[in-house]
């Protein structure tokens, strides 16, 4: 006699739960061998010391918090969740919105997308170029010191000085003035040493010997120096330079009454209100040449990090944020333009809490990808600045297996991490959940 339905139906379905039982087997294995067993090994061996053999409980996370270098790791960490997603977010929001008006959004997509086709370590050594404190190097600086040197123009003799029974004499805060007055119509000699001639200015020509001019002031200021050897002093010889560019100004009373710029040769014409007065070869002229910022000195270390994640992730932000705004209705948007709202109040009344889900889910999976950030954090900051750029899970890798290693305290410092991650962990599942469930 055959089963009844009601007897049938429950064998049926332990068969169907067998068979998927079966399936979910080998990924919970994986799971179980790479996740579980970490985690609960992890915070088995961050209650014993170093050596593992001796049980110090909670020793080492009381050590956490008394450390200076995991401190300083923990303040990182907490400055990149607060900047890095929110600014990569936003550009992304941007660069979203923007491309959708012209033409070729497709092309800049591509291109802002692209830095997420690099590993972080390839991005690490490219941005630490970047950084470099050279200008002939770093693409930064060459960038901030062309800008400088525009509105405020960098000397080209920074060594210069008056060398052996010079007629210069130091007139303070790095200048030089002669030490008699001048008379028109008997050239003036201002000769200076310390300049290498590889580092003197594009153009510099031989330094000639300006003739006398009635009733004018003339001269020249020269590299006193002759390669070999040789050559009489303050005296303007066949071989030597001339300081082009070099600024001189007469002053009388210790007033400015007239300036000039030196010539290619380094000889200079002042007119007859300079008679009488002395020369002066201000401090501008020795000035030290701008070199730009220390990107990766230890005041700013962290930001420039920070700049070399966003410049990678922003394109992830734009193209998550892109697919959810082409999901935005446009009768919505037409609706409020034709009602009179503005751009600016169309983008933030509308378009942005649409968007808000989509956003989210952005923000959350890149302060979860912050988190752990290490790669470029190791590749990118110095090591004599490492301590300053420390993040969380940098101080794990150089306290686990550095050459002091103390794998209690690094196990500590994993599950210290791991604590931080399950709350932005947690949103993201109720978030999840609270979508699959309309």
């Amino acid at each position: 006699m055959p089963a009844p339905a009601a007897a049938r139906v429950p064998a049926e379905v332990r068969r169907r739960r067998l068979i998927a039982a079966a399936f979910l087997l080998p990924a919970l294995v994986l799971l179980g061998a790479l996740v579980v067993h970490p985690i609960g090994y992890s915070l088995y061996r961050s209650l014993f010391d170093r050596s593992g053999d001796t049980f110090v409980g909670g020793d080492n996370y009381r050590e956490i918090l008394s450390d200076d270098t995991i401190r300083t790791a923990l303040k990182n960490t907490a400055l990149w969740v607060v900047l890095a997603p929110a600014t990569a977010t936003a550009l992304g929001l941007i660069f979203a919105v923007l491309t959708e008006r012209v033409r070729w959004g497709t092309a800049f997509k591509l291109l802002v997308f692209m830095p997420m086709a690099i590993s972080m370590l390839a991005a690490g050594i490219i941005f630490r170029l970047v950084y470099d404190h050279d200008p002939d190097r770093g693409v930064a600086n060459a960038v901030w010191v062309g800008v400088h040197d525009t509105f405020a123009q960098s000397s080209a003799f920074p060594k210069a000085r008056p060398g052996r029974d010079s007629p210069l004499a130091d007139a303070g805060r790095g200048a030089f003035v002669t030490r008699d007055p001048v008379r028109a119509g008997t050239p003036v000699l201002l000769p200076l040493v310390g300049v290498a001639p590889e580092a003197l200015p594009e153009g510099t020509r031989t330094a000639g010997s300006s003739g006398a001019v009635p009733g004018k002031v003339t001269g020249t200021v020269w590299q006193d120096f002759t390669r070999g050897g040789g050559g009489a002093v303050n005296v303007v010889d066949p071989t030597e330079q001339g300081f082009a560019g070099m600024r001189i100004e007469a002053v009388k009373d210790g007033r400015v009454v007239e300036r000039t710029t030196a010539g290619a040769d380094g000889t200079f014409t002042l007119s007859g209100k300079a008679d009488g007065a002395l020369l002066r070869l201000p401090a501008a002229n020795f000035r030290e040449a701008y070199s730009g910022v220390q990107w990766l000195g230890p005041a700013l270390v962290t930001p420039a990090v920070i700049g070399a994640y966003v410049w990678m992730w922003a394109g992830f932000a734009m193209v998550l944020i892109g697919a959810g705004l082409a999901a935005v209705p446009r009768e919505l948007l037409e609706a409020a333009r034709v009602d009179g709202a503005g751009e600016w109040q169309v983008f933030r009344r509308i378009t942005v809490p649409l968007l808000a889900p989509v956003l989210v889910v952005v923000l959350v999976t890149l302060v979860i990808n912050v988190m752990k950030i290490f790669d470029l954090v190791f590749v990118i900051a110095p090591g004599a600045v490492q301590d300053d750029a420390n993040v969380l899970a940098l101080q794990l890798y150089r306290t686990s297996f550095g050459t002091d290693a103390d794998p209690g305290l690094g196990s500590a410092i994993a599950v210290l991490l791991l604590v931080l991650v399950i709350p932005v962990m947690l949103v993201n599942i109720r978030r999840l959940r609270k979508e699959g469930s309309r």
